[in-house]
């Protein structure tokens, strides 16, 4: 995907690359199109010799859709080349989407700035956003996205932004390598050392599966002056919490006698970082961080080893600062109603990027609310005096969480609308001297009328006050109508009482109907009598657990089948009741009949090897019982909290049980049509099978979708268990399937660190704040559960933390779906599975003694050395 500057509806490709460059006009409604100096364009490509410039407007933005969860290389292009004839050179921010990138800054009239990110799009838009800092008009000359391998360039939180990517050993000057020899288009700028020895190869070279650095950049590569000197380079920065990822490329070009060896050592600040390493001949050995580094200085010596007869190679190598991006933006509702809002009425005001951060470009008219945990929300819009025609758009109502409104001043027409009435936080209405006709609805007049709504519609010529005025004028049309109804009514009796009689029959028909359906219902599972579920559970002797809505038994059927029998509990039989009313009763009571009820109809049509099957139930006046497949090795959670069993869950043990939890869920979100979402998914609730096999119980919480394809959510009361729930739906009642992905994401922290959702401690943690303040420190080991004692692929534990992260995004748009979990879990259980069977393209330093910093590099190596 690729964008470049120059005038609307033009496209071109460049002859050098073969890149289709297209016109960035769809993409943004701000801006002017303008080419640099005549001077300047000689041997330019085409995309940068046009540009657009943002005189106006202190923050303007563009709006590119991506697929969601992939990750994207993107570049920003910026050269000024005196386009304006002031030969100024201007200054300025970059920011993606609400988070500062960088500040573009030029050294020179003609010499090109590049800005490049590596991020994974967790929604289907991306906001790219020049600010205007004071110093001089913003520009751009092209702005290029590139998809990469998800299995690139990992990091566990944040993204990356480039430091430096260098073709060590180029001799050519000026030869920047990019697509078509790049596959993902990077920029490989040559690197030459006169103090450093050159190697070169016409030979092709293998650059492997993932990284694959092209093989023009490979086939370039420095040593040092002798044998016995190392490659040494280095760099530092101001900042020393700077953390940077390094990926480093090594290919042997020279075809080596029997005699002849390579070999040699990675050292970081006088301390041994990686080695030994022999790069292998024409293929690629990649090494690279699996965590930040940080420090502030950088400086790098790759020394020869003892018992190699040559000096070490280095052929390319990549630097990236890890980037902050992830505060939230505005909740996605909100943005789309404003959106609509703005184009509906073709608001001038300079309304660009995210409606409510960062702060200091908060769109003009608008108040926001946020408390640094969810995404902020539109409380206030002023439109007063902003030429508005037309009716009240209906978008406005999808403004939830609005307390103020101020639409005065304008030329509005029509009614007023009765959603405004239904919008639950708004305290100050003013519709104010406009053209509205009608009346106003009677729940804003009683809202007005109580104190609880503040409503000015003074200036409205055409608009009554109240529902009086249509009363009156209706008067005199229902008395020309009294007689033609009054002879009428004999006949409407009549009418009526065949309809009552039409419908007893229609009703009886039906419950019939229905009382067929329970029958057929039924017949599929086995009805067991009350005594039966005593006798299968001996009475009641052997409890493997307990829940809110009742307690389990072991039981047999025919004394060789084993069972797990869930009596519901009902209110009578609970403590005590003399302090519940009647009407308390009866609504509690309610509610266990509905869980019951609810349970039963969903497993009489769920069939999935990661659900729970269900054998029977009991339904005998208030002793309701459910009869569950037996699982041997009860419910994760008695695996993960220290107790005998605990430390059997190997790392590769843990990931299956993932998978298995985790591909449940996704039949109950798509394979189930409509589809299901479970609402209570936690630990005690994944039960493990005798070989330890996973499967989701418990549904007596879950919720059907509507049919309707379009529905994107239910609203519905709040539903689940604290620690696990999801704070969007916990704060607006709309339930969607990424509130299941939330709570599973918790789980995910669960299994990886062993932790419990809150700590048992009195400051009651929870786990998202404490891996969020690990991941600070980059330390797996302080992250995973200690009873691992460190015997797992890094790697997998990286993904499996990054993937857990993404699912408790406080913005369910931002979390992925639950076929991406299964596919990244999947991912995970791979790299693990490969590490103990020894033939992984991922390896760790070969020995322990290196400390921690023996996890800091990673190797790939090309297919051919494994």
């Amino acid at each position: 995907m690729h964008k470049i500057k120059q005038p609307a509806n033009t496209s071109y490709s460049e002859p050098s690359t073969g890149i289709n460059y297209i016109s960035d006009e769809p993409f943004i409604d701000s801006g002017v199109s303008k080419s640099i100096a005549a001077e300047y364009q000689a041997d330019l490509q085409e995309q940068v010799i046009y540009l657009r410039s943002f005189p106006e407007g202190i923050r303007n933005c563009y709006r590119i859709s991506v697929a969601t969860n992939t990750k994207y290389l993107i570049r920003g292009t910026f050269l000024y080349g005196n386009y304006d004839g002031l030969n100024q050179l201007p200054e300025f921010d970059l920011h993606f989407g609400v988070n500062f990138w960088d500040t573009v800054k030029f050294d020179s009239v003609n010499l090109t700035v590049v800005k490049e990110t590596i991020h994974v799009a967790l929604q289907d838009k991306v906001h790219i956003c020049l600010a205007n800092t004071g110093s001089g008009t913003p520009i751009i000359s092209a702005l290029e996205l590139r998809p990469l391998l998800n299995t690139t360039y990992v990091v566990p939180v944040g993204s990356l932004s480039l430091f430096l990517r260098l073709d060590i050993g180029s001799t050519i000057d000026g030869a920047v390598y990019r697509y078509p020899f790049d596959v993902f288009d990077r920029l490989w700028v040559p690197s030459y050392n006169s103090k450093w020895t050159q190697l070169t190869t016409s030979n092709t070279v293998n650059p492997g599966r993932n990284y694959q650095p092209p093989s023009e950049v490979m086939g370039t590569a420095s040593t040092p002056p002798d044998e016995n000197s190392p490659l040494q380079f280095f760099w530092s920065v101001t900042d020393p919490k700077t953390k940077f990822y390094v990926y480093m490329y090594f290919s042997e070009l020279e075809q080596l006698k029997p005699n002849e060896s390579r070999a040699f050592s990675i050292n970081l600040n006088g301390e041994l970082l990686y080695g030994p390493l022999v790069p292998d001949y024409l293929n690629v050995t990649t090494i690279y961080t699996s965590r930040g580094l940080d420090g502030g200085n950088f400086s790098f010596s790759i020394f020869r080893l003892e018992n190699s007869t040559l000096p070490p190679i280095f052929n390319a190598i990549e630097a990236y600062m890890l980037v902050d991006f992830s505060q939230l933006e505005t909740e996605q509702n909100d943005v789309d109603a404003i959106l609509n809002i703005k184009s509906i009425y073709k608001v001038e005001k300079n309304w660009d990027g995210d409606p409510c951060l960062p702060t200091d470009y908060l769109w003009t008219g608008l108040n926001c609310s946020s408390d640094g945990f969810y995404s902020p929300r539109i409380t206030s819009l002023n439109l007063s005096s902003s030429g508005l025609t037309g009716e009240i758009t209906s978008y406005i109502s999808k403004l939830t969480l609005i307390e103020s409104l101020d639409l005065s001043n304008n030329s509005l027409t029509g009614p007023v609308p009765a959603f405004l009435a239904k919008l639950p936080n708004l305290r100050v209405l003013n519709l104010e001297r406009n053209n509205l006709t009608g009346s106003i609805p009677a729940e804003l007049n009683q809202r007005s009328d109580s104190g609880s709504l503040s409503l000015s519609v003074g200036e409205n010529p055409n608009l009554c006050p109240s529902v009086s005025c249509e009363t009156k004028t209706s008067k005199k049309k229902k008395s020309n109508i009294v007689i033609p109804i009054a002879a009428s009514v004999g006949g409407l009796v009549i009418l009526l009482l065949t309809g009552v009689a039409v419908f007893a029959v229609v009703k009886r028909i039906r419950k019939a109907g229905s009382d067929n359906k329970t029958d057929s219902l039924e017949s599929k599972k086995r009805k067991f009598t009350y005594s039966e579920v005593v006798k299968m559970t001996d009475n009641f002797q052997k409890t493997l657990g307990r829940g809110g809505f009742g307690t389990v038994y072991h039981g047999l059927i025919d004394e060789t089948t084993q069972v797990a029998v869930k009596m519901l509990s009902l209110p009578q039989v609970q403590g005590n009741q003399q302090s519940q009313s009647e009407e308390e009763q009866n609504s509690m009571q309610k509610l266990y009949y509905e869980q019951f009820q609810a349970e039963v109809k969903l497993l009489m049509r769920v069939h999935h090897a990661n659900l729970t099957s269900l054998v029977g139930y009991c339904n005998e006046g208030n002793y309701k019982a459910l009869i569950y497949e037996f699982m041997a090795n009860g419910d994760l959670d008695s695996h993960l909290r220290g107790d005998e069993n605990a430390n059997a869950l190997s790392w590769e043990g843990r990931l299956k049980i993932a998978v298995d939890a985790a591909q449940g869920l996704e039949y109950l979100h798509i394979g189930c049509k409509p589809s299901i979402v479970h609402r209570d998914v936690k630990t005690t609730n994944i039960l493990l099978t005798e070989r330890f096999q996973a499967k989701i119980a418990d549904f007596g919480l879950s919720k059907v979708f509507p049919s309707d394809e379009d529905a994107t959510h239910v609203v519905t009361r709040v539903a689940g268990t604290r620690g696990y729930l999801d704070p969007e739906y916990s704060t607006t009642n709309r339930l969607t399937e990424k509130s299941d992905v939330f709570s599973f994401g918790v789980v995910l922290l669960e299994i990886i660190t062993g932790r419990p959702a809150i700590s048992r401690t009195p400051e009651r943690t929870h786990i998202i704040q404490w891996v969020n303040s690990m991941l600070a420190n980059g330390d797996i080991k302080s992250i995973a559960e200690p009873s691992l004692h460190g015997d797992f692929d890094t790697t997998s534990v990286w993904k499996a933390v990054e993937l857990a992260v993404a699912c408790v995004s406080r913005s369910s748009a931002k979390r992925p779906n639950m076929s991406q979990v299964v596919t990244e879990l999947k991912n995970c259980l791979e790299v693990e599975t490969g590490r103990l069977n020894n033939n992984s393209p991922m390896t760790q330093s070969p020995t322990d003694s290196l400390g921690l910093l023996s996890l800091n590099w990673t190797t790939e190596l090309s297919p051919s050395t494994r």
